[in-house]
Protein backbone atom coordinates (compact mmCIF):
# COMPACT_ATOMS: atom_id res chain seq x y z
CA UNK A 1 0.00 0.00 0.00
CA UNK A 2 3.04 1.93 0.09
CA UNK A 3 2.05 5.03 -2.21
CA UNK A 4 5.86 5.33 -3.89
CA UNK A 5 6.16 1.96 -5.08
CA UNK A 6 3.49 2.56 -7.83
CA UNK A 7 3.53 5.71 -9.84
CA UNK A 8 0.92 6.10 -13.03
CA UNK A 9 3.11 5.11 -14.97
CA UNK A 10 4.44 1.75 -13.67
CA UNK A 11 0.30 1.31 -13.26
CA UNK A 12 0.44 1.42 -17.27
CA UNK A 13 2.97 -0.48 -17.95
CA UNK A 14 1.74 -3.74 -16.33
CA UNK A 15 -2.00 -3.10 -17.37
CA UNK A 16 -3.66 -5.62 -19.36
CA UNK A 17 -5.31 -4.40 -22.70
CA UNK A 18 -8.46 -2.78 -22.31
CA UNK A 19 -12.19 -4.69 -22.46
CA UNK A 20 -13.23 -3.22 -25.81
CA UNK A 21 -12.55 -6.83 -27.33
CA UNK A 22 -12.28 -10.12 -25.66
CA UNK A 23 -8.70 -10.14 -23.93
CA UNK A 24 -6.52 -13.60 -25.12
CA UNK A 25 -5.40 -15.16 -21.91
CA UNK A 26 -2.03 -15.94 -23.14
CA UNK A 27 -1.75 -12.90 -24.54
CA UNK A 28 1.25 -10.41 -23.16
CA UNK A 29 -0.10 -6.25 -21.95
CA UNK A 30 0.99 -3.50 -24.42
CA UNK A 31 3.86 -1.67 -22.72
CA UNK A 32 1.86 1.29 -23.83
CA UNK A 33 -1.75 0.61 -22.01
CA UNK A 34 -2.98 3.49 -20.91
CA UNK A 35 -2.86 4.43 -17.01
CA UNK A 36 -6.68 3.92 -15.46
CA UNK A 37 -8.29 7.55 -14.35
CA UNK A 38 -7.89 6.52 -10.86
CA UNK A 39 -4.54 5.54 -11.61
CA UNK A 40 -2.74 6.14 -7.72
CA UNK A 41 -5.63 6.24 -5.78
CA UNK A 42 -5.16 3.12 -3.12
CA UNK A 43 -8.32 1.81 -1.67
CA UNK A 44 -8.44 -0.47 1.44
CA UNK A 45 -11.51 -3.03 0.93
CA UNK A 46 -12.88 -3.92 4.12
CA UNK A 47 -16.18 -5.59 2.47
CA UNK A 48 -17.62 -8.72 1.90
CA UNK A 49 -20.14 -10.08 -0.78
CA UNK A 50 -21.73 -7.65 -3.29
CA UNK A 51 -22.51 -4.10 -2.42
CA UNK A 52 -19.17 -2.94 -1.12
CA UNK A 53 -17.09 -5.60 -3.50
CA UNK A 54 -19.24 -4.05 -6.40
CA UNK A 55 -18.11 -0.26 -5.26
CA UNK A 56 -14.28 -1.29 -5.34
CA UNK A 57 -14.35 -3.23 -8.39
CA UNK A 58 -15.47 -0.10 -10.15
CA UNK A 59 -13.02 1.46 -8.94
CA UNK A 60 -10.29 -1.26 -9.44
CA UNK A 61 -11.65 -0.84 -12.79
CA UNK A 62 -10.80 2.81 -13.35
CA UNK A 63 -6.90 2.19 -12.12
CA UNK A 64 -7.13 2.67 -8.41
CA UNK A 65 -4.81 0.11 -6.62
CA UNK A 66 -7.70 -1.91 -4.58
CA UNK A 67 -6.48 -4.30 -1.28
CA UNK A 68 -8.78 -6.74 -0.18
CA UNK A 69 -8.93 -7.55 2.99
CA UNK A 70 -10.66 -10.97 3.79
CA UNK A 71 -10.36 -13.95 7.12
CA UNK A 72 -7.44 -16.09 6.73
CA UNK A 73 -8.58 -19.93 5.89
CA UNK A 74 -12.39 -18.97 4.72
CA UNK A 75 -12.59 -15.38 3.00
CA UNK A 76 -14.90 -13.42 1.41
CA UNK A 77 -18.77 -15.51 2.07
CA UNK A 78 -19.07 -15.50 -1.80
CA UNK A 79 -16.27 -17.53 -1.81
CA UNK A 80 -18.16 -20.37 -0.94
CA UNK A 81 -21.69 -19.68 -2.38
CA UNK A 82 -21.68 -22.57 -4.90
CA UNK A 83 -22.63 -23.79 -6.98
CA UNK A 84 -22.04 -22.85 -9.62
CA UNK A 85 -18.21 -23.53 -9.12
CA UNK A 86 -14.97 -22.05 -11.07
CA UNK A 87 -13.52 -25.52 -13.06
CA UNK A 88 -9.61 -26.07 -13.29
CA UNK A 89 -7.85 -26.89 -16.10
CA UNK A 90 -9.31 -30.17 -17.08
CA UNK A 91 -12.56 -29.03 -16.61
CA UNK A 92 -13.87 -30.29 -13.35
CA UNK A 93 -15.15 -28.25 -9.85
CA UNK A 94 -13.06 -26.61 -7.58
CA UNK A 95 -14.59 -25.41 -4.32
CA UNK A 96 -14.26 -21.84 -5.42
CA UNK A 97 -17.30 -20.62 -6.40
CA UNK A 98 -17.62 -18.61 -9.38
CA UNK A 99 -19.82 -15.76 -7.30
CA UNK A 100 -16.87 -14.15 -6.29
CA UNK A 101 -15.43 -13.62 -9.57
CA UNK A 102 -18.38 -11.43 -10.51
CA UNK A 103 -17.23 -8.42 -8.40
CA UNK A 104 -13.51 -9.04 -7.14
CA UNK A 105 -11.42 -8.40 -10.32
CA UNK A 106 -8.91 -6.19 -10.64
CA UNK A 107 -8.13 -6.48 -6.55
CA UNK A 108 -5.46 -7.56 -4.53
CA UNK A 109 -6.31 -10.64 -1.94
CA UNK A 110 -4.69 -10.07 1.68
CA UNK A 111 -5.66 -12.59 4.14
CA UNK A 112 -5.51 -10.68 7.72
CA UNK A 113 -6.85 -11.44 11.43
CA UNK A 114 -8.79 -8.34 12.43
CA UNK A 115 -9.59 -10.01 15.89
CA UNK A 116 -6.36 -10.21 16.78
CA UNK A 117 -3.83 -7.14 18.05
CA UNK A 118 -1.06 -7.75 15.16
CA UNK A 119 -3.69 -8.13 12.48
CA UNK A 120 -5.78 -4.62 13.60
CA UNK A 121 -1.89 -2.66 13.42
CA UNK A 122 -1.85 -3.93 10.40
CA UNK A 123 -5.00 -3.00 8.67
CA UNK A 124 -4.57 0.70 10.60
CA UNK A 125 -0.58 0.88 8.88
CA UNK A 126 -2.69 0.16 5.50
CA UNK A 127 -5.32 2.93 6.04
CA UNK A 128 -2.14 5.00 6.90
CA UNK A 129 -1.76 5.08 3.15
CA UNK A 130 -4.89 4.48 1.72
CA UNK A 131 -7.38 7.14 0.09
CA UNK A 132 -10.42 5.47 0.51
CA UNK A 133 -11.84 2.21 2.75
CA UNK A 134 -15.00 0.93 2.04
CA UNK A 135 -16.21 -1.46 4.69
CA UNK A 136 -19.97 -3.37 5.21
CA UNK A 137 -19.70 -3.89 9.17
CA UNK A 138 -22.77 -3.65 11.29
CA UNK A 139 -23.05 0.14 12.30
CA UNK A 140 -20.31 0.38 15.07
CA UNK A 141 -18.79 -3.18 14.36
CA UNK A 142 -15.31 -2.04 13.81
CA UNK A 143 -15.23 0.12 16.81
CA UNK A 144 -13.94 -2.66 18.74
CA UNK A 145 -10.80 -3.33 16.50
CA UNK A 146 -10.15 0.40 16.62
CA UNK A 147 -10.92 0.49 12.86
CA UNK A 148 -13.91 2.11 12.53
CA UNK A 149 -14.20 5.98 11.04
CA UNK A 150 -13.32 8.21 13.99
CA UNK A 151 -10.12 6.12 14.99
CA UNK A 152 -8.56 5.88 11.28
CA UNK A 153 -9.73 9.87 10.54
CA UNK A 154 -7.61 10.91 13.92
CA UNK A 155 -4.53 9.27 12.26
CA UNK A 156 -5.10 10.09 8.21
CA UNK A 157 -7.59 12.68 7.84
CA UNK A 158 -7.41 12.92 4.43
CA UNK A 159 -9.11 8.81 4.44
CA UNK A 160 -12.70 8.77 2.38
CA UNK A 161 -14.65 6.73 4.74
CA UNK A 162 -17.17 4.71 3.23
CA UNK A 163 -19.26 2.51 5.32
CA UNK A 164 -22.19 0.51 3.71
CA UNK A 165 -25.01 -0.88 5.58
CA UNK A 166 -28.60 -2.39 5.46
CA UNK A 167 -30.11 0.87 7.19
CA UNK A 168 -27.63 3.64 7.80
CA UNK A 169 -25.84 5.06 10.65
CA UNK A 170 -29.01 6.12 12.40
CA UNK A 171 -32.91 5.59 12.31
CA UNK A 172 -34.78 2.28 14.50
CA UNK A 173 -33.43 0.15 12.35
CA UNK A 174 -29.57 1.17 12.12
CA UNK A 175 -28.49 -1.93 14.01
CA UNK A 176 -30.61 -4.17 11.97
CA UNK A 177 -28.32 -6.70 9.30
CA UNK A 178 -29.76 -5.62 6.03
CA UNK A 179 -29.82 -8.00 3.09
CA UNK A 180 -31.17 -7.32 -0.71
CA UNK A 181 -34.26 -9.52 -0.36
CA UNK A 182 -34.96 -7.82 2.53
CA UNK A 183 -34.65 -4.33 1.29
CA UNK A 184 -36.68 -5.35 -1.91
CA UNK A 185 -39.11 -6.65 -0.11
CA UNK A 186 -38.97 -3.81 2.77
CA UNK A 187 -39.50 -0.80 -0.30
CA UNK A 188 -42.33 -1.81 -2.28
CA UNK A 189 -40.05 -3.04 -5.25
CA UNK A 190 -41.23 -7.25 -4.68
CA UNK A 191 -44.49 -5.37 -4.51
CA UNK A 192 -44.02 -4.28 -8.77
CA UNK A 193 -42.11 -7.18 -9.25
CA UNK A 194 -43.85 -10.12 -11.12
CA UNK A 195 -48.03 -10.52 -12.51
CA UNK A 196 -50.82 -9.42 -10.68
CA UNK A 197 -52.39 -11.32 -8.15
CA UNK A 198 -55.23 -12.33 -10.59
CA UNK A 199 -53.50 -14.11 -12.85
CA UNK A 200 -51.45 -17.57 -13.24
CA UNK A 201 -47.76 -17.01 -11.34
CA UNK A 202 -48.95 -14.12 -9.77
CA UNK A 203 -47.53 -12.33 -6.97
CA UNK A 204 -44.72 -10.39 -5.78
CA UNK A 205 -41.45 -11.26 -7.16
CA UNK A 206 -37.48 -10.38 -6.12
CA UNK A 207 -35.77 -9.39 -9.27
CA UNK A 208 -33.39 -11.63 -11.03
CA UNK A 209 -30.25 -9.90 -9.54
CA UNK A 210 -29.44 -8.27 -6.40
CA UNK A 211 -30.66 -5.23 -7.72
CA UNK A 212 -30.07 -2.99 -4.46
CA UNK A 213 -26.72 -4.55 -3.75
CA UNK A 214 -25.66 -3.94 -7.46
CA UNK A 215 -27.16 0.05 -6.99
CA UNK A 216 -25.43 0.46 -3.83
CA UNK A 217 -22.11 -0.71 -5.07
CA UNK A 218 -22.96 2.10 -7.95
CA UNK A 219 -23.85 5.00 -5.95
CA UNK A 220 -21.22 4.27 -3.35
CA UNK A 221 -18.55 4.47 -5.76
CA UNK A 222 -20.07 7.75 -6.93
CA UNK A 223 -19.99 8.89 -3.75
CA UNK A 224 -15.96 8.42 -3.20
CA UNK A 225 -15.43 10.12 -6.34
CA UNK A 226 -16.88 13.31 -5.45
CA UNK A 227 -15.72 13.08 -1.73
CA UNK A 228 -12.00 12.91 -3.51
CA UNK A 229 -12.73 15.88 -5.46
CA UNK A 230 -13.69 17.79 -2.50
CA UNK A 231 -10.28 16.79 -0.95
CA UNK A 232 -8.34 18.09 -3.64
CA UNK A 233 -9.12 21.65 -2.19
CA UNK A 234 -10.23 21.10 1.46
CA UNK A 235 -7.09 18.29 1.95
CA UNK A 236 -9.85 16.84 4.02
CA UNK A 237 -11.68 13.29 3.95
CA UNK A 238 -15.11 12.60 4.48
CA UNK A 239 -17.52 9.93 6.12
CA UNK A 240 -19.75 8.36 3.58
CA UNK A 241 -22.87 6.48 5.04
CA UNK A 242 -24.61 4.36 2.03
CA UNK A 243 -27.62 2.66 3.09
CA UNK A 244 -29.25 -0.21 1.21
CA UNK A 245 -32.53 0.86 2.17
CA UNK A 246 -31.82 4.41 0.74
CA UNK A 247 -30.47 3.12 -2.52
CA UNK A 248 -33.90 1.10 -2.61
CA UNK A 249 -36.05 3.58 -2.50
CA UNK A 250 -34.40 6.16 -4.90
CA UNK A 251 -34.45 3.53 -7.41
CA UNK A 252 -38.10 3.25 -7.14
CA UNK A 253 -37.91 6.06 -9.61
CA UNK A 254 -40.85 6.91 -11.33
CA UNK A 255 -43.23 4.28 -9.40
CA UNK A 256 -41.67 6.26 -6.44
CA UNK A 257 -43.00 9.77 -8.06
CA UNK A 258 -46.34 8.28 -9.47
CA UNK A 259 -47.02 7.50 -5.69
CA UNK A 260 -45.69 10.69 -4.25
CA UNK A 261 -47.54 13.03 -7.17
CA UNK A 262 -50.88 11.07 -6.60
CA UNK A 263 -50.83 8.71 -3.36
CA UNK A 264 -51.97 5.51 -5.13
CA UNK A 265 -49.53 2.85 -4.51
CA UNK A 266 -48.48 1.10 -7.89
CA UNK A 267 -49.00 -2.30 -8.49
CA UNK A 268 -47.71 -5.19 -10.12
CA UNK A 269 -48.30 -5.24 -14.24
CA UNK A 270 -46.32 -8.24 -15.17
CA UNK A 271 -43.84 -7.30 -18.41
CA UNK A 272 -46.25 -4.96 -19.02
CA UNK A 273 -45.48 -0.83 -18.42
CA UNK A 274 -47.78 1.02 -15.81
CA UNK A 275 -47.29 4.49 -17.98
CA UNK A 276 -46.76 2.96 -21.93
CA UNK A 277 -48.43 0.96 -24.15
CA UNK A 278 -47.76 -1.15 -25.90
CA UNK A 279 -44.75 -1.96 -24.34
CA UNK A 280 -44.38 -5.45 -22.73
CA UNK A 281 -43.53 -8.96 -24.39
CA UNK A 282 -45.52 -10.61 -26.80
CA UNK A 283 -45.91 -14.42 -27.84
CA UNK A 284 -44.75 -15.07 -31.53
CA UNK A 285 -45.40 -17.91 -34.16
CA UNK A 286 -41.91 -19.47 -32.35
CA UNK A 287 -41.35 -18.10 -29.02
CA UNK A 288 -41.79 -14.47 -27.68
CA UNK A 289 -40.54 -10.91 -28.32
CA UNK A 290 -40.37 -7.22 -27.00
CA UNK A 291 -41.87 -4.39 -28.28
CA UNK A 292 -41.02 -0.93 -26.34
CA UNK A 293 -42.73 1.15 -28.11
CA UNK A 294 -42.18 4.51 -26.23
CA UNK A 295 -43.73 7.53 -28.34
CA UNK A 296 -46.55 8.33 -30.91
CA UNK A 297 -44.57 8.16 -33.90
CA UNK A 298 -43.35 4.79 -33.54
CA UNK A 299 -46.80 3.17 -32.73
CA UNK A 300 -47.80 4.90 -36.06
CA UNK A 301 -44.93 3.14 -37.75
CA UNK A 302 -45.89 -0.10 -36.21
CA UNK A 303 -49.20 -0.05 -37.56
CA UNK A 304 -47.93 1.03 -41.04
CA UNK A 305 -45.58 -1.61 -41.06
CA UNK A 306 -47.84 -4.04 -39.92
CA UNK A 307 -51.03 -3.58 -42.06
CA UNK A 308 -53.04 -1.87 -39.72
CA UNK A 309 -52.96 1.74 -40.19
CA UNK A 310 -55.79 2.27 -39.13
CA UNK A 311 -54.90 1.48 -35.56
CA UNK A 312 -53.15 4.78 -35.60
CA UNK A 313 -56.19 6.83 -36.35
CA UNK A 314 -58.16 5.02 -33.88
CA UNK A 315 -59.50 7.47 -30.90
CA UNK A 316 -58.66 4.92 -28.43
CA UNK A 317 -55.00 4.84 -29.63
CA UNK A 318 -54.58 8.34 -30.91
CA UNK A 319 -52.45 9.05 -27.75
CA UNK A 320 -49.93 7.30 -25.07
CA UNK A 321 -52.05 8.18 -22.76
CA UNK A 322 -55.17 6.92 -24.87
CA UNK A 323 -53.58 3.56 -25.50
CA UNK A 324 -52.82 2.83 -22.19
CA UNK A 325 -56.49 3.77 -21.06
CA UNK A 326 -57.72 1.77 -23.30
CA UNK A 327 -54.66 -1.14 -23.05
CA UNK A 328 -57.32 -3.57 -22.67
CA UNK A 329 -58.74 -2.78 -26.28
CA UNK A 330 -55.28 -2.94 -27.91
CA UNK A 331 -53.08 -5.50 -26.94
CA UNK A 332 -55.51 -8.23 -27.68
CA UNK A 333 -54.60 -7.11 -30.68
CA UNK A 334 -51.63 -6.63 -30.77
CA UNK A 335 -50.79 -10.08 -29.40
CA UNK A 336 -53.01 -11.82 -32.14
CA UNK A 337 -50.81 -9.92 -34.22
CA UNK A 338 -47.63 -10.86 -33.22
CA UNK A 339 -48.56 -14.79 -33.12
CA UNK A 340 -48.44 -14.44 -36.85
CA UNK A 341 -44.89 -13.88 -37.50
CA UNK A 342 -41.55 -15.48 -35.89
CA UNK A 343 -39.35 -13.12 -33.55
CA UNK A 344 -36.65 -12.94 -36.12
CA UNK A 345 -39.41 -11.69 -39.03
CA UNK A 346 -40.87 -9.28 -36.80
CA UNK A 347 -36.89 -7.77 -35.88
CA UNK A 348 -36.02 -8.05 -39.10
CA UNK A 349 -39.63 -5.84 -40.37
CA UNK A 350 -39.27 -3.23 -37.54
CA UNK A 351 -35.64 -2.81 -37.00
CA UNK A 352 -35.42 -0.36 -39.77
CA UNK A 353 -38.49 1.49 -39.36
CA UNK A 354 -37.15 2.36 -35.98
CA UNK A 355 -39.58 0.06 -33.68
CA UNK A 356 -38.10 -0.84 -30.72
CA UNK A 357 -38.59 -4.50 -30.41
CA UNK A 358 -36.27 -7.71 -29.96
CA UNK A 359 -35.76 -11.50 -28.69
CA UNK A 360 -35.89 -12.00 -24.75
CA UNK A 361 -32.62 -14.07 -24.60
CA UNK A 362 -31.25 -16.41 -22.15
CA UNK A 363 -28.09 -15.55 -20.84
CA UNK A 364 -26.59 -17.71 -23.11
CA UNK A 365 -28.23 -16.45 -26.07
CA UNK A 366 -27.34 -12.56 -24.69
CA UNK A 367 -23.37 -13.83 -24.54
CA UNK A 368 -24.21 -15.28 -28.21
CA UNK A 369 -25.60 -12.05 -29.84
CA UNK A 370 -23.89 -10.47 -32.08
CA UNK A 371 -23.68 -6.89 -30.79
CA UNK A 372 -22.63 -8.33 -27.15
CA UNK A 373 -19.81 -10.23 -29.42
CA UNK A 374 -18.92 -7.04 -30.59
CA UNK A 375 -18.55 -4.89 -28.10
CA UNK A 376 -16.43 -7.28 -26.51
CA UNK A 377 -18.68 -7.34 -23.27
CA UNK A 378 -16.64 -10.92 -22.22
CA UNK A 379 -13.31 -11.13 -20.81
CA UNK A 380 -10.98 -13.60 -20.14
CA UNK A 381 -8.30 -12.80 -17.89
CA UNK A 382 -5.45 -15.31 -17.09
CA UNK A 383 -5.20 -16.22 -12.89
CA UNK A 384 -1.48 -17.38 -11.73
CA UNK A 385 -2.52 -18.19 -8.04
CA UNK A 386 -1.02 -21.80 -8.40
CA UNK A 387 -4.36 -23.62 -7.54
CA UNK A 388 -5.27 -24.87 -10.93
CA UNK A 389 -6.70 -22.32 -12.38
CA UNK A 390 -5.87 -20.61 -15.32
CA UNK A 391 -8.56 -18.17 -16.51
CA UNK A 392 -11.34 -16.74 -15.21
CA UNK A 393 -13.96 -15.74 -17.49
CA UNK A 394 -16.23 -12.39 -16.82
CA UNK A 395 -18.01 -9.60 -17.83
CA UNK A 396 -16.22 -6.30 -19.35
CA UNK A 397 -17.13 -2.73 -16.75
CA UNK A 398 -19.34 -0.72 -18.73
CA UNK A 399 -17.31 2.01 -18.17
CA UNK A 400 -15.69 3.54 -21.49
CA UNK A 401 -13.36 6.14 -21.16
CA UNK A 402 -11.78 7.23 -24.17
CA UNK A 403 -8.47 8.35 -22.78
CA UNK A 404 -8.07 6.14 -19.60
CA UNK A 405 -10.45 3.09 -20.75
CA UNK A 406 -10.86 0.49 -17.57
CA UNK A 407 -8.15 -1.80 -17.70
CA UNK A 408 -7.72 -5.70 -16.93
CA UNK A 409 -4.63 -6.03 -13.98
CA UNK A 410 -5.44 -8.97 -12.10
CA UNK A 411 -7.93 -11.69 -12.52
CA UNK A 412 -10.26 -12.15 -9.20
CA UNK A 413 -7.83 -13.57 -6.90
CA UNK A 414 -7.62 -16.30 -4.90
CA UNK A 415 -7.57 -15.78 -1.17
CA UNK A 416 -4.80 -14.28 0.42
CA UNK A 417 -2.54 -14.65 -3.29
CA UNK A 418 -0.96 -10.96 -2.42
CA UNK A 419 -0.63 -11.32 1.06
CA UNK A 420 3.32 -11.03 0.87
CA UNK A 421 3.39 -8.40 -1.74
CA UNK A 422 1.48 -6.18 0.40
CA UNK A 423 3.26 -6.67 3.41
CA UNK A 424 6.60 -6.11 1.88
CA UNK A 425 4.65 -2.67 0.87
CA UNK A 426 4.05 -1.67 4.14
CA UNK A 427 7.91 -2.72 4.84
CA UNK A 428 7.66 -5.61 6.59
CA UNK A 429 10.62 -8.26 6.00
CA UNK A 430 9.49 -11.74 4.84
CA UNK A 431 10.88 -13.41 8.28
CA UNK A 432 8.28 -10.86 10.17
CA UNK A 433 5.38 -11.94 7.41
CA UNK A 434 6.53 -15.67 8.14
CA UNK A 435 6.21 -14.83 11.98
CA UNK A 436 2.72 -13.29 11.34
CA UNK A 437 1.73 -16.27 9.14
CA UNK A 438 2.96 -18.75 11.64
CA UNK A 439 0.98 -17.03 14.25
CA UNK A 440 -2.52 -17.38 12.37
CA UNK A 441 -2.46 -13.52 11.84
CA UNK A 442 -2.26 -13.71 7.91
Amino acid sequence: MNKSTETPAAVAATDAPAHHAAADANAEPPATAPAGALAGIRVLDLSRVLAGPWCTQMLADLGADVVKVERPGAGDDTRHWGPPFLQDADGNDTTQASYFTACNRNKRSVTIDMATEAGQQLIRQMALQADVLVENFKVGGLARYGLDHATLRALNPRLVYCSVTGFGQDGPYAERAGYDLMVQAMTGMMSITGRPDGEPGGGPLRVGVALTDLFTGVYASSAILAALHVRHSTGQGQHIDMALLDVGMAILANQAAGFLATGTAPTRHGNSHPSLAPYQDFATLDGDMLLAIGNDGQFARFCQATGHPEWAQDPRFASNTLRVRHRDALIPLVQALARTRSTADWVALLEDKAVPCGPINTVAEAFADPQVQARGLQVQQPRHAGDGIGSISGVASPLRLSGNPPVLRHAPPALGQHTDEVLAELGLAPERIAQLRGSGVV
